[in-house]
């Protein structure tokens, strides 16, 4: 059978972009920031990710061979998987959270370095879209938009002062590792975010069951509407939404279906269900693109349906968009437990 070919994803990576806007910055030298790491305090109690979660570890079912996936990513074939004990942000790391951190380092993310960032076309304000002379290849719904970064997420005359409970957004693989080192935790890999997503369930589609909407309520936050021109917003949000929005997995962790697509710490490879381990699987490899989990905001059934929980998707490691971000866990063993 003939392999289903997944549309163009809703992220954009810098490699799609022909040429850097004229100003753009080149990436500042990691050994900066690991100097100004050595002058300052890492961790102090009370600072780094919010409320962690312990789960036990065990064995479930990882993938998909249902017809809603895209064989092309590597969804399946499905397989028993075992992972060990670990511990997991409730939540997406938020603005406050990142805020924290740069505020102990005095860390410059990518964005911040290159100079711009992909915001979604209906996001900016007109003043900012007149300004755009660059669109990704493939993806024309995502604007290069010069001065975006986590903190002006949607260019530089908008901010996060009114979303400090909301996911950080702009966060490259690279940054989101920075900010684990600080923290002393990790980027989950994607066994430990599947596990911990389907929170308890086995061959669901997504955290809570199969229906998208149970009870006709609305379970998470993607797009409603006709993508990508028309947003209505009747899960209640256009763009992302609080962390800790609708009901929780039966782990007691809060958007792992939609709002930002999360980080994850393998490289990506469509092979991932055949090549890797079937005890806490983790694949490393040369190659630039990451793995990402989760779906966001931009999601949709008409086109990405990506926000299932066996879907996977990927990006390079120094890309940045307003609607990826991450969460973190921490061995079971790290505090010598």
């Amino acid at each position: 059978m003939e392999e289903q070919a997944p549309k163009s994803c809703c992220a954009a990576g810098r490699e799609q972009v022909e040429s850097a806007p004229a100003d753009a910055k080149p990436p500042a030298a990691e050994m900066t920031f690991a100097k100004r790491m050595k002058r300052r305090a890492l961790a102090q109690e009370g600072e780094g990710p919010g409320s962690m979660i312990r789960l036990p570890g065990g064995t479930f079912e990882m993938g998909t061979d249902t017809k809603d996936g895209f064989p092309a990513d590597g969804e399946g074939p499905i397989r028993r998987v075992e992972v060990d004990s670990f511990e997991i942000s409730a939540h997406a790391v938020t603005n406050a959270e990142f805020a924290r951190f740069v505020e102990a380092t005095g860390y410059v993310t990518e964005a911040e370095r290159f100079g711009w960032s992909f915001v979604f076309h209906l996001l900016v304000s007109e003043e900012v879209g007149r300004q755009v002379s660059n669109v990704p290849q493939g993806v024309p719904w995502w604007l290069v938009v010069q001065g975006a970064y986590w903190r002006c997420p949607e260019g530089p005359d908008s901010n996060v002062e009114a979303r400090g409970d909301h996911p950080v957004v702009h966060i490259s693989w690279n940054d989101a590792g920075a900010y684990c080192r600080w923290s002393g935790t990790q980027l989950p890999t994607e066994a430990q975010w599947e596990y911990a997503a389907r929170g308890g369930l086995q061959r669901k589609t997504y955290p809570w069951g199969d229906l998208l909407k149970e009870g006709g309520r609305h379970r998470c936050n993607i797009w409603q509407g006709k993508f990508p021109v028309k947003n209505n917003a009747s899960d209640g949000y256009v763009g992302t939404a609080p962390v800790d929005a609708y009901e929780p997995n039966g782990y007691g962790l809060y958007n792992m279906s939609g709002n930002v697509w999360e980080w994850c710490r393998d490289h990506f490879t469509p092979e991932y269900h055949r090549i890797t381990s079937d005890h806490n699987p983790l694949h490393e490899d040369k190659g630039d693109k990451r793995s990402m989990r989760g779906g966001s905001y931009l999601c949709h059934r008409s086109y990405c349906n990506r926000y299932r929980l066996a879907a996977r998707s990927s990006n390079t490691a120094d890309s940045s968009t307003g609607n990826c971000g991450f969460r973190v866990v921490r061995e079971a063993n790290a505090n010598g437990q």
